[in-house]
């Protein structure tokens, strides 16, 4: 019944090797990767860019508690700053779903199209992570942090990423040290990817994908995608230690320019 899904996995693989090797991306290739290949498997075209956002947030709940947990172990998730920060994003996550479905295929193209090139941008040109001390105790809480929560959680979901490339600029800014900003991010794409993907399952029309789905997560890809990308993520992040990081940015951030062009093509 499920014979031809094995390409799910294999695209969690690439995931989950990209998301350990720079922290960032995982969930935009998948987005473009599904919205070329879920037509292929029954899911409507018009219904593609929502399968594949909502397919994407499902599977980066497994991914993202996986590495929250590695990172929790390492002493690198700041708690109180999670805590303050659930409620927005869980509320942005619900509501950004909320938006995506009474969005047309089109609009979401070019809206995940123009994300790619600005994440594409900060990889190119953005500034290197200030130094902070990896011992910094500094634990951003309070309602701005909620506030933010709900900004990221509605963005990411209609772009169909777990907000890292958002929630990790903004703990640093605050003054945390990169190691524990991602961790802490980890632990908020959990609520991200919940959130969004339960909006996805239950905003969307009855009978918006013809089999094997919720709503509009397409389950083969979302389970394929989610088991592979947690087994793959640790050798990415050992790749990352032997690569120049510099350059695999740049050859990422153009790859990134090739995902928005094929969305919009």
């Amino acid at each position: 019944m499920f014979e031809g899904f094995w390409v799910f996995p294999l695209l969690g693989i690439v995931a989950g090797i990209l998301a350990g090797l720079l922290g960032v991306g995982g969930g935009l290739v998948l987005v473009g990767a599904l919205a070329w290949l879920l037509p292929l498997y029954g899911v409507p075209q018009e219904a593609a860019m929502h399968a594949a956002l909502a397919s994407s947030l499902a599977s980066i709940v497994l991914t993202a508690a996986s590495s929250a947990y590695a990172h929790h172990g390492r002493g690198s998730v700041l708690w109180p700053t999670v805590k303050w920060m659930i409620p927005g994003l869980l509320l942005g996550g619900w509501l950004g779903s909320g938006v995506a479905v009474k969005l047309g295929d089109q609009t979401l193209r070019w809206i995940v199209a123009g994300y790619c090139l600005i994440a594409a941008a900060q990889m190119l040109f953005g500034k290197p992570r200030r130094n902070v001390g990896a011992d910094s105790v500094i634990v951003p809480t309070g309602v701005p942090m909620s506030a933010a929560g709900a900004g990221i959680g509605a963005l990411s979901a209609v772009v169909g990423i777990g907000g890292g490339s958002m929630t990790v600029p903004l703990l640093i800014w605050r003054g945390v040290a990169p190691v524990r900003a991602v961790g802490t991010s980890s632990a908020c794409g959990v609520a991200i990817g919940l959130s969004s993907a339960i909006g996805y399952a239950l905003h969307a029309p009855a009978g918006a994908l013809p089999h094997y789905a919720v709503g509009y997560v397409f389950l083969p890809a979302a389970i394929g995608v989610a088991i592979a990308s947690v087994l793959a993520a640790p050798y990415g992040m050992r790749l990352a230690h032997r690569l120049s990081g510099t350059a695999l940015k740049r050859v990422f951030a153009l790859f990134l320019v090739s995902v928005a062009v094929a969305l919009l093509v």
